[in-house]
């Protein structure tokens, strides 16, 4: 790696984020629940990170723009069309996982 330069590594880290954004589009049936559940991570924390990216260099972007950059739509959209209520199973899942 030490061959590249940083606009490179800035570009590739750029591809792999789109390439696991349309991943996760092309998935909606993994909750997000799912997604912490064995990750630790889900589409709302990639929101976060983004929007706080943007906050570090002063960007104007907002928690709503952010969203719909990882969701590929309106986070109220994507909820109404995608999201399913949480199973006992993986609120006890959850649960778990965060008091490990």
């Amino acid at each position: 790696m030490d061959t590249l330069t940083q606009q490179q590594h800035t570009e590739l880290e750029a591809a792999a984020f789109r390439r696991l954004i349309a991943h996760l589009d092309s998935r909606k049936d993994v909750q997000n629940i799912d997604l912490m559940i064995l990750a630790g991570f889900c589409r709302n924390c990639l929101s976060k990170w983004y929007k706080a990216a943007a906050d570090e260099q002063n960007l104007p972007v907002t928690m709503d723009a952010a969203r719909e950059q990882v969701y590929q739509m309106a986070y109220d959209e994507w909820k109404a069309k995608h999201q399913l209520e949480a199973t006992p199973e993986q609120l006890a899942a959850m649960d778990a996982q965060r008091q490990a």
